[in-house]
This record gives C-alpha cells, structure tokens and sequence, in this order.
C-alpha cells in the first residue's frame, strides 16, 4: 500500500477530513500485524530533509544578524519566524470550539425554561423548543469535529517542529570541533534529541489556550451575571483558588517522583548484581542478606510510591469534586441572597462551570507549564547549536598537478585545549613509506593523526597535505548495518577488488562462518563480532577506499599476533604497498619493516630514521626493543610499573586470544541469541486478557473483604456524585410548584406566601455534597492503597521466587530480559498502571451514571442504545488491534533514530575522513521519516477513532434532547435538565475513557509478564527435617557414587555414570579438555541441578539435607570472582558473623589488609559497581579470604587464575598450601603447573573418568590424555612440569595412605575397585 490511498486533507472542513482513507488500513490491522511496509509514505512538507533545510537557513540567517548586530542569537525568535503562520491560522479553530462551549449551555437554558412554562398548547414555543435542540444537537457535533481537527493539526505543527530541531542537530553533531566534543557528551546530545525536543510536541497542543483561556473565562462570566448575578463571583473565585492548589500538587508529585527514581535506580542496580552473581549468591548461600538488602530499597522506594500516589489521588478526586464544590458555594451564596433558584438557572449555570473548568484548571496552567519547560529545552538546543564547529580544510590535488601524494610537517604546535602542547619539528615525509611512529606512551601518535585529519587545530607551523586521506581508527568503529555496507561505506561494489581486501585483512574465514557471509547485519555498536573481527573489518574499510594516503592508528592491537602478522605482510605491505602509509604502532617488531620510524615521547619527536639509523645511534627506544624481544609476551606485572600512560603489548595479548577461534565462537554463540530474544518477548503483547489476571492482581493487593469494601466505596460515591445534582433539580422542581400554584394562606389576617423551609433543602444539599466528597477522596486514596500494595507484594512474589529458581533458569534467559521484569514490569505497576486504574474505573462509573440518569427520565432511551453500544465495541476491537500495532511501529521506528546518533558520534573521525558526512545526514533523514511516518498514522489513527467516538456521544445527545421533547407530557424540567446536561458531559470523556481502558489493558502486560516470574519453579527447599549434625563434615571425604549429571531434565547428560572418592585432606587436581564436564562436576556438588545418583559428605547423602545446610558447608573460590555493591565487610561477611578481628585476619593472610587499610573508609568503604575498584587479582584474593574465614572442610578451586598475575597466583596456592592443610581441596585446572604437586589428578574427558591416580604415575602412561596435555605446554614447560611430579612422588608418603587405609576399611575395597 506504500503510496497508495496517500491523500492530503483537502477542504477540512468536508466530512471526508475524516480521515476515511484510514479504514483499510484499520482493515489489514485487524486481520493481521501491520508492519513497516503498511504505512503510507510522508508526506513531502513534512519530509526531514525539507523542514530541517527551511529552518537551518533561517537560523544561519540569524547567526550572521546577531554576530553583526553583535547580540546573541535567539533560536526561539527563528521558530516563531519559521512556524506562525500556520500556526496562528489553527487558533480560529480554537475560537470556535470555545465558543460553542460557552453557546451550547445559552440552549440547554433556553429548552429547559421550554419544560418549565411549559403550556401544551402553544405551539409557537414548541417549534422554538425544537430549534434549541437542534442546537444544542449541532454543538455537539461541529465540537466533535473542530477538536479533533484542531488537535490533529496542531500536533502536526509540533511534529514539524521536533522533526526540523532533530535534523539541525545532527547535522551540528556531524561537524562539531574536539574541542565542542569535550564541552558535550554523547548521552547529552542523545538526551536533547530525545527529550528536549518532544517539548515541541507538547507546547503546540496548549499554546493557543493561553489568549483564549481568559476570554472564555471573561464570557462564561457575563453570561452568568446575566443569569444568577453577583453570586456568580463566589463560585469563580472557588475556581481561582482551585488552579494553584492543582499546580502545588504538581509540584509536590515531581518532587516525589525524583526521590522515587533515585530509589528505583538503587535498586535496580542492586537487581542487576543479584541477577549477574546468582550462581555465587547460591554457591554461597548468601539469599537471604540479599534479599533482605533489596526488600529494604523496596520499602523505601514504596513509601514513597505510596506518598506520591496518595497525592495524584487527592489530585484526581479534587478534579472530580471541584465542579461540585462551586456549584455548591453558587447556590448556597445565591439561595441566601434570598433568591429563589430554578431548573433553567441551575443547568445554565452548572454547564457554564463544566465548559470553563477544564480550560481554567487543566489547559491554561498547562500551557504555562510546557511554555517554560519549552524556553529552558529551546536554550539548551540553543548553546548546542553554537558550540564552535570543525574548520574544513581541503587535502586533494589541483587538477593540473599530478604529483606525489605527501604529508609535509614543519615546527608543528597543536593543543587539544590549550592545555597540552604538543611539538613535532622538522619536516617530513612524502612517498610510499611505513612511517611508524613508536611511542613510549599513548597521547602523542594518536595526536599527530589526528593533526593531519585536521581534527586537531594547529597553533603554528606548517602542515601540509596533499591527497586523499583515509584513516582506521584505534578503537574499531562499525556503525548498524551488513558487514558489506561497513566495508564499502558508499562506495560501490566491484568483487575482485573486494575479495581481495578481504582476504588481506584476513577476514575471509569468518565470513564463511557467519551464517549469512557479509550481508550479516551488525547489532548496535557491533554486538555480533568479536573485538578482533572488528579491527579487521575497520583496517578492510580504510583499505577499500582508494586513497592517496593511509592513517592507520595501531590496527593490529585488537588482533592477535598471528593474524597481526598476517594484516602486516598481506595488507599493510602487501595491498598497499605503493601508498604512503603512516602506522602508529607498539609492536615493535614491525619496525624493521619501516621506511622511517618516528620515535615521539610526550609531545616531542625523539629520533627519527630508519630501523638500522635508529639501532646505530642508541636512541631509548632500544631499550623499549630490548625488553620486547625478550618475550612478545610481556608479562602483566612488569607493564603494571611501567608508567600508566603506556600501552605495551602485554595487554594487547590479553585481548585477544586467537582471535580466529574467538571469532568462531563468538559466531556460533552471539548470533542465534539475537532473535530468539525477541521472540519470546513479542509473543506476548499480543491477545486479549483475562478476568482471572485482574483478579489475580487486584487479590495481591488486599483480601477480599476489602476488595468488596471498595467496590462498595465506589458506588457509593458515584450515586453521591449524582443525587447532589438531582437534589438541586427536585428542590427547583417543588420550587416551580409553589412559584405556579402560588398559594397563600390566611394567619392571623395576614398574607404569607408559603415557602420552602431554606434549612432543611439547603441542609440536605450540604450533607450531600459533603458526602460527595467524603465519599471520593475515600475511594480514591483507598484504590491506590490497594494498587500499590498489589505491586509491593508482587515483586516481592518475583524477587523470591527468582532467588528460589535453578540457575539453569538464569542461563537460558539473559540478565536483560529478567532485569526488564524488574526495571520496566515493576515500574509500570509502581507509577503509570495504579492511577490509568483509578482514572478508567472514575470516568466508567461516571459514564454509566450518565446512561442511568438519562434512563431515569424517559426510559425509552434505552431501546437506541443497544446498537450504540454494539457499534461501540466493535469500533474498540477494530481500533485497538490497529493502534497498538502503530503504537508498537512508532516505538521500533524511533530506536534507529537514537542508535544512528549515537553510531556517528562514535565513529565521528572516521565519518570525516572519508568524507560520509552527507550520506549519513541523508541516512538520518530518512530514520527520521520512517518515525515520521509511523507517528503521523498514531496521530491519525487516534483521531479517527475519537472522532468516531464523539459522533456516538452527539447521537446519544441528540436522541435525549429529543426524546425528552416528544415525551413532553411526562417529563419534569428538573429532570430534562439533568439528562441534558449529564449527556453534554460525556462529549470528550467518552473517548477519554475508551483511551485509558486500552490503556489499562496495555499495561496489563507487564502485570502478566511479573505474575509469570512469580510462578518459576523452585529449587529444593533451603532446609529440610533432616538437619546434619552441626559440626559436619568433620573429615572432609567426598563419595560420587554412580552420578549422572545434567543442567536440564532434556538436556545433554554432562557426567556419566561418575564413581570417586576424595580422601579426607587429600588435594586433587581435576584436569580434562573444554567440555570434559569439570565444572559440572562442582554444580553437582552443589546441587545447582539436582544429580541422579549418590554423593556422600562424611557419610551423609547430600540430596536428603536442605540447600543452604549443604552449601555453605562447601568453600568455593568461583572463576569469575564477584563482589557485590556495598561494604567491604558486607563482602566478606554478610551475615555478621564474625568479629573485627577475624577479619582482619583473613585480610591479612591474603596480603589485602594493607589495600583495604588505605581506602577511606577502611573495611566501611563502599565498594563501586560490582567491586570495579579493584583490580581482577585482588577481587580473588578477597574471594579467597571468603574461604578463609569460613573455616569449612572442603575447598573447591574453579580455576581462577585464568586472569590472575603470577604474583597473586602464587600467593593463592602458597595460601592454600598453609591455610588449607587440613582440608580436603579440589582445583579445576587450566594451567596444569598450579595441580602438578597436587596429590592425585582427576582427568575427565567428555564426563566420564579418563584416568585418576598421583601425578608421576599418570606421566609413565604416554599415551594417556594426561600427558598429552603436558607436551602440548611446550618442551621447556613439560619438562619443568614432569620434574615438579618426580618431586611430589617421592616425597608423597606411604603411611599416610596406610593410615587411610585404616581409617576407612569399609571404603578400601570401593578404591580398589575403582
């Protein structure tokens, strides 16, 4: 349908402007999903490209003005100057509209005084009578459509407004100078895009109700002097009141909600801790402190909620009780000026109210409010706006010149903010060479690339570029998108040539891998590849473009050696290798390859020459060569020393391990994660829902009782609401009678003219408004309590039942989707979903006491109804299906928006380099108008369905006023009026409520997504009857008989049919290769999923006693140590167990109570996010002193020094050795010289017992798997290994193992066997 039915609104003013080209969109929205392709192209006026253009010249149009008129520029003055002429021409719109409001109540009065001199004869009146009708009946309907029209037109202005703004800002982002880049951040210009520019979106909405607010209020005024005279000031004065008692609620709630989001944040980041660390939390049996720690957030975080929600309630119930409020002060102050009150007078008058009320209270402060937010968004957009741009140099040849490509130097001074100086002297270079500059500490090489981009503004000297320049960047950049389109980056595509770059950037392999070769889309920021396929794809871009000069900044640090050296040979001098190339780089090894190296060091060139000059004239950047050809390797500890600043191989290596095998894995594992995320999370938002969830829902929150209670509540204010405006109709009605049959009596020889007893109507309708109020502020303030608490104790429900679940669950559902239950789930329940309730539950009731009222009247009314009401929920199920589908488009639509900002400031010298600029604005233009469009549909289609619902509303009026004229015997004035008035009311709330029941039944999703979580099943009990006796396992002996273990019941058996045994202060290594099934054998220890078979702790059958008994009678040092947010005592001791002196102890066995005695705090010192503060070694060594200071039997070892520097390596086995003697240990080695001096090695392969015996004896088998790991260590290393076993062997003492023997007799023949 792209293109098809795309017709403009012609004459608004046609009942086409209906929007009628909408329907078969609404059609296939209904049968099926729409997708992007279903929505209609922008329109060309709103296209981003054009509007952003427009303003753009009028904005450096105003630039230009101040600079010469020397003020500041004012960016509002250039919207205004852009936008108002539409603009204005929609405030006749609004005129009308209020004007019809204040008119129609003039009608209401004049066909309700009809009813009350009403004379079945005189036919002149009736025919009268009928012409008001027909008025009242046309109001409503030219108000239907006028609104709605008015809407819809001014939200499109605003629309242009946001979508002109955005495309100004990226365009200013794309040319912003380093030194801007530092006065900004990403996250500030994303937040201007995504925040401040939906103020536009808002302000045109309210604007015009700032002029037409007063006048409105200044005509209900005169018309109501007319009407009831002075008395009239008394209820205007109530109104005036009411407004800033509304704005101080306001203000209260926003302070409320800012505490509440700092508590939310707190404890999501908490949750994500939780979520990240659950295997360790339930190895360690911690559940318990941290479920205490989140449910205290959570209390605070609710008292708050409960506080802001108590206020939105009082809020909403004054809104409701305000109307009545006035009318009420109106009458009384009326009836006691001794007036007396009529049907006519009080419908009047009571419509008059509701008409000003809505525009007094609501849209005037509203304007106001978004008038001020909009100027305080306008000024920050504004300073963006003028942040100092990037100066254009111009690299290329004249046409003329043929000559050679060149970079010329000369005394060059460059400062990035006047601060660091950096000085390159003589001049430089020119043909075809590898220029590398070496350096001995990050800032200068790169500084020097970035001079020559022109990134960085020279103060003095010369540069001089001649050519093309293109550039790869330190950091890879990839931007969303196939791998292609990131290596062609707009150019086009010719196979030979880029087959061949591929290959020299050696990334041919991992094409063939990646399940759809080169058009593999990348994730944001490249999620789908690995660090080193990055650089490469980086390196293959810069190489494809066919340049004259090649900037590459330390390309081959993300990859590993190998392949480093590969790209060196095949690309950087092979491709290219009649270029002029200049490469930053610290593998040194490269040097010799260099025409002319550059040694710089901070700021100044050191030396320069070729590799031999260099060597020759012992510059220090031998000595910097000397220490590399040691060992490429250098070890961690040494670069440790080094300065900071320096980057040296070593961590380089740690990146990357063979990249090519990461790569592999990183295809196979990252990509299929992709998608079946989405899947699961889409399946359900979609389908209706059932009672059964809100009554789930609404019974976490209170007891049946109280729930009656409400609904009772509820009722009884509704009926309130509505007997205070009947009582008023009656107490007119008796008054007509009297004032008709105007009886007087004879007392005492004097006339008195018989009137109604004041006290007793005038009481009465003060008792009941009273109740009116009573009544609502109660039901409201009780709601929310309910919905609050349902939300309290259903994350409450979440968070046990997650802590309870088996950590397969964690592995199959990643961290994100279970944090998003807990961070947008929860938050909707917290603050959106209770109030959209209350608000629903309010206008229903409100609605079907309309209904009520007008039935009371002329009960015939109801016979029309019925097919309303079945065209009403047949339009519901239609537009519903289809505005949650545009709802859902709009939302997908805006995310690329975002992602495409925040990509190109990422990648922004590499956008400039290669000159992309206008293809990634026209590329941003084009995400802008996909958003466009989706949200140009959500205004439409929202607006067509209220039109259609306000249509309803002007039926249902028309047929009462009419209704009541035919049926004129029967009816009372009274009553017409009530019935009248009520059904004008239901105009906009109708469509309002219908709005806030889709909504409700929305957010009733994330209510479904938190009751699904609290029904995961759980692990076994954490205690059982059968406690083990307290000082178990007294020995430390671990029996695995006949064990099977798997992570699911249909996953794959990890360990097969297992049988050992570990003696009782025995230390054995488990070895085998990747998979063996290692760690799966301390899962089954722990019972992270239960085993089939028996293991046996002292004589104790594990599966029999509680979880928590078990494990924390277990030490474990895990492979990944983790440390939680909080003290650092909590870290070690989170049950507050121990004394200050014990843990001192265990520091200082670790060799961290000097660390931890220098932090601010000492051990009170809060830890960063997940212990970042730390370094990977010291965060082992704190888990370490974890096991240290529990003092258990058995120690389990998941191989952590995968990470560790050798230092900390040592000292962990050294630690172990002494601290750990009399414990039974199991390490899970990597690295077979930490368990060679173990006493028996337990090998694995593929979940079975390959080989278990002392180290020695396993060595003489050559053929075992054992020692085929040995050699694979390389010579030197193996022979130190086998050394090492001798050694243990012979001093490994036979009468420890006689006594044993001993010991256990029963247990000998069960070893023997084995």
């Amino acid at each position: 349908t792209h293109g098809g039915p795309r017709k403009e609104f012609g004459n608004p003013w046609s009942s086409a402007c209906i929007a009628l080209w909408l329907n078969p969109l609404f059609r296939i929205g209904y049968k099926r999903r729409l997708e992007e392709d279903d929505m209609y192209k922008v329109l060309p006026e709103d296209g981003s490209e054009r509007l952003g253009e427009e303003l753009q010249s009028l904005w450096d149009h105003e630039v230009q003005k101040a600079a010469k008129d020397l003020r500041p520029p004012k960016l509002a003055k250039v919207l205004i100057k852009c936008y108002w002429k539409p603009y204005a021409v929609l405030g006749i719109f609004t005129l009308i509209e209020e004007v019809i409001k204040v008119i129609q109540p003039v009608f209401l009065g004049k066909l309700i005084q009809y009813f009350e001199k009403y004379d079945p004869d005189n036919m002149d009146a009736l025919y009268e009578a009928f012409g008001y009708a027909a008025g009242v009946c046309l109001s409503t309907l030219i108000l239907a459509v006028t609104h709605h029209l008015y809407f819809f037109h001014v939200q499109r202005t605003g629309m242009k407004m946001r979508v002109a703004m955005c495309h100004m800002i990226y365009k200013k982002a794309l040319c912003l100078s380093s030194a801007a880049m530092g006065k900004t951040t990403t996250g500030q210009i994303v937040n201007l895009l995504s925040n401040d520019v939906n103020k536009f979106d808002e302000v045109t909405i309210f604007l015009h109700f700032l002029w037409v607010g007063p006048l409105q209020a200044a005509a209900v005024l005169g018309l109501l002097w007319v009407e009831i005279g002075p008395s009239c000031l008394a209820g205007m004065a109530v109104l005036v009141i009411l407004m800033p008692t509304q704005t101080m609620f306001g203000r209260l709630f926003s302070k409320f909600r800012s505490k509440t989001a700092a508590l939310t944040d707190n404890r999501i980041r908490t949750m994500n801790e939780v979520v990240s660390g659950i295997r360790i939390i339930k190895m360690y049996a911690w559940e318990k402190p941290f479920s205490a720690l989140v449910n205290e957030v959570r209390r605070k975080e609710i008292s708050k909620i409960m506080s802001s929600s108590y206020l939105r309630g009082l809020n909403m119930a004054s809104f409701f009780a305000a109307s009545k409020i006035i009318v009420f002060i109106t009458f009384t102050v009326y009836v006691l000026l001794g007036n007396t009150i009529s049907a006519s007078r009080v419908f009047v008058t009571v419509s008059l109210y509701s008409a000003v009320r809505l525009t007094v209270t609501l849209f005037f402060p509203s304007a106001v409010e978004k008038l001020s937010e909009t100027r305080i968004s306008v000024r920050r957009i504004k300073t963006f706006l003028l942040l100092d741009e990037i100066v254009k140099s111009n690299h290329g040849f004249l046409q003329e010149e043929k000559q050679e490509p060149s970079v010329e130097i000369q005394d060059l001074i460059c400062y990035w903010d006047k601060v660091n100086v950096q000085l390159l002297p003589p001049r430089l270079l020119d043909k075809p060479t590898v220029l590398s500059p070496v350096p001995p500490s990050h800032f200068p090489q790169s500084s020097l690339l970035s001079s020559i981009l022109g990134e960085l503004p020279h103060d003095k000297g010369v540069l001089k570029v001649k050519g093309q320049l293109t550039y790869a960047s330190q950091q890879p950049w990839v931007f969303p998108g196939t791998i292609r389109s990131n290596i062609l980056f707009g150019k086009e595509l010719h196979p030979q040539k880029y087959e061949k770059v591929l290959r020299a950037c050696a990334l041919k392999r991992d094409m063939e891998l990646l399940p759809d070769g080169d058009l593999t889309l990348i994730g944001d920021r490249g999620a789908t590849l690995s660090g080193g396929q990055k650089a490469r794809v980086n390196l293959a871009r810069a190489v494809y473009q066919d340049a004259d000069i090649y900037l590459l900044d330390d390309p081959l640090s993300a990859v590993d050696a190998e392949v480093g050296r590969h790209l060196f040979e095949q690309c950087i001098c092979g491709i290219l290798k009649n270029k002029p190339r200049i490469l930053v780089t610290h593998q040194l090894q490269y040097l010799q390859a260099a025409n002319q190296i550059l040694v710089l060091k901070e700021g100044h060139m050191v030396a320069r020459g070729t590799y031999s000059e260099l060597q020759r004239s012992g510059v220090d950047f031998t000595s910097l060569l000397k220490r590399e050809e040691e060992g490429p390797q250098a070890p961690g500890a040494e670069t440790e020393s080094r300065s900071p600043r320096s980057r040296t191989l070593s961590q380089n290596s740690v990146v990357s391990h063979t990249s090519s095998i990461r790569s592999v894995k990183d295809g196979t594992e990252q990509l299929p994660a992709e998608p079946v995320q989405t899947v699961v999370e889409e399946s359900r938002s979609e389908g209706t829902i059932g009672v059964g969830l809100y009554v789930k829902y609404l019974k976490a929150g209170a007891n049946i009782l109280v729930l009656i209670g409400v609904v009772l509540l509820q009722f009884l204010a509704q009926a309130a609401y509505i007997l205070q405006d009947w009582w008023l109709a009656y107490w007119a009605g008796e008054q007509e009678k009297l004032n008709v049959n105007g009886t007087v009596t004879v007392q005492n020889g004097v006339n008195v003219t018989e009137e109604l007893s004041l006290d007793l109507y005038l009481g009465i309708y003060a008792g009941l408004t009273g109740a009116t109020l009573i009544f609502g502020f109660a039901r409201s303030l009780l709601m929310f309590n309910v919905l609050v608490k349902a939300a309290q104790s259903l994350h409450n429900r979440m968070f046990n039942s997650i802590l309870r679940t088996p950590v397969r669950f964690f592995d199959i559902n990643p961290i994100g989707r279970v944090l998003n239950r807990f961070s947008k789930d929860i938050g909707q329940l917290d603050a959106a979903l209770p109030w959209t309730f209350v608000d629903f539950i309010q206008i229903f009731l409100q609605i079907i006491g309309v209904v009520a009222v007008a039935a009371s009247v002329i009960p015939w009314i109801l016979i029309p109804l019925v097919p309303l009401v079945i065209v009403f929920l047949f339009l519901r199920r239609y537009f519903l299906q289809t505005s949650r589908d545009v709802k859902r488009l709009e939302s997908t639509t805006r995310s690329p928006v975002f992602s495409h900002l925040s990509s190109s400031l990422q990648g922004l010298w590499t956008i400039r380099a290669f000159r992309a600029e206008e293809r990634f604005q026209n590329t941003f233009d084009t995400y802008q108008d996909l958003h466009s469009e989706s949200w140009f549909l959500f205004l439409v289609t929202s607006r067509w369905f209220a039109v259609r619902l306000d249509g309803m509303c002007a039926v249902f009026v028309t047929i009462t006023a009419f209704g009541c004229l035919l049926l004129r015997d029967q009816v009372e004035a009274g009553s017409v009026g009530l019935a009248l008035s009520y059904a004008v009311t239901l105009m906009g709330m109708f469509q309002w409520g219908v709005r806030q029941s889709a909504e409700v039944e929305n957010m009733m999703t994330s209510v479904e997504r938190v009751v699904e979580y609290t029904e995961l099943e759980s692990e076994a009990p954490w205690e059982t009857q059968k406690r083990p006796p307290p000082e178990w396992p007294s020995q430390g002996l671990i029996t695995f008989d006949r064990v099977s273990f798997s992570y699911s019941s249909d996953g794959p058996v990890v360990l097969k049919d297992m049988k050992a045994m570990f003696r009782p202060k025995e230390k054995v290594g488990i070895v085998g290769r990747t998979g063996a099934g290692k760690s799966s054998l301390v899962s089954a220890l722990f019972r992270l999923a239960e085993p089939e078979g028996r293991i046996y702790i002292d004589g104790v059958l594990t599966s029999e006693i509680g979880l928590h008994d078990l494990r924390q009678k277990m030490s474990i040092i895990p492979q990944d140590p983790v440390l939680f947010t909080g003290t650092m005592r909590k870290n070690l001791d989170p049950f507050s167990q121990h004394t200050d002196e014990d843990l001192w102890n265990a520091l200082q066995e670790v060799q961290l109570k000097s660390v931890v005695e220098e932090l601010p705090n000492k051990m009170e010192t809060v830890l960063a996010e997940s212990g970042s503060n730390f370094s990977v070694g010291q965060r082992q060594l704190v888990c370490l002193a974890r096991a240290v200071l529990r003092k258990n039997r058995i120690l389990i070892i998941d191989e952590a020094t995968a990470n560790v520097d050798p230092r900390t390596d040592e000292l962990i086995q050294k630690t172990i050795r002494d601290k750990f003697r009399e414990c039974t240990v199991l390490t899970i080695a990597h690295r077979l010289n930490t368990i060679i001096d173990s006493d028996r090695i337990l090998v694995l392969d593929a979940g079975q017992i390959h080989a278990y015996d002392e180290p020695h004896t396993l060595l003489q088998n050559h053929d075992g798997i054992f020692f085929k790991m040995v050699q694979q260590t390389g010579r030197q290393e193996a022979v130190a290994l086998l050394q090492s076993a001798k050694q243990v062997s012979s001093t490994q003492n036979i009468s420890t193992l006689l006594s044993h023997s001993v010991l256990y007799g029963n247990l000998v023949i069960f070893e023997t066997a084995l």
